[in-house]
């Protein structure tokens, strides 16, 4: 049988942290566009589930439908319709610079950056002149 002061037996003490920690590292927009496209990611299920609801509401007839609609376009309806189309801008142009870096472009340091702040701001733009668009088109009732 071991002794009581076998090395083994005795607790290890951590010297450093398993892993880096938020808390050690200064924000940058790279970290931020990484947590955007995970989070986007989820927003996108969600708004898929709620598509999926818009069609069974439409498919139960026009008493579901017309509640479905009063739903969608009232304020707290718009913001999350607003918010659901930037999430899915967001993930389009984040998805399409992370196929651009597959292919072996934009790891410079100078490129990451330009191109996470192409994703936030491209996906801002995208979405404003969409909502403008279709509120001059279907106008804002």
């Amino acid at each position: 049988m071991a002794a009581p002061d076998h090395p083994a037996l005795k607790p290890r003490v951590r010297e450093r942290p398993l892993s880096p920690h938020l808390q050690v590292y200064r924000w940058q927009v790279q970290m931020v566009t990484s947590i955007l496209h995970r989070a986007t990611g989820v927003a996108l299920v969600v708004g898929a589930l709620a598509m999926v609801y818009a069609l069974v509401a439409l498919a139960a007839g026009p008493e579901r439908w017309e509640t479905f609609t009063a739903c969608a376009g009232s304020v707290l309806g718009k913001i999350i319709l607003f918010g659901f189309s930037w999430a899915l801008a967001y993930h389009l142009l984040n998805g399409i610079r992370h196929l651009l870096q597959d292919a072996g472009h934009g790891f410079a340091i100078r490129d990451f950056v330009r191109n996470s702040w192409i994703s936030i701001i491209g996906s801002v733009v995208l979405v404003a002149v969409a909502w403008v668009i279709v509120l001059m088109q279907w106008g804002q009732s």
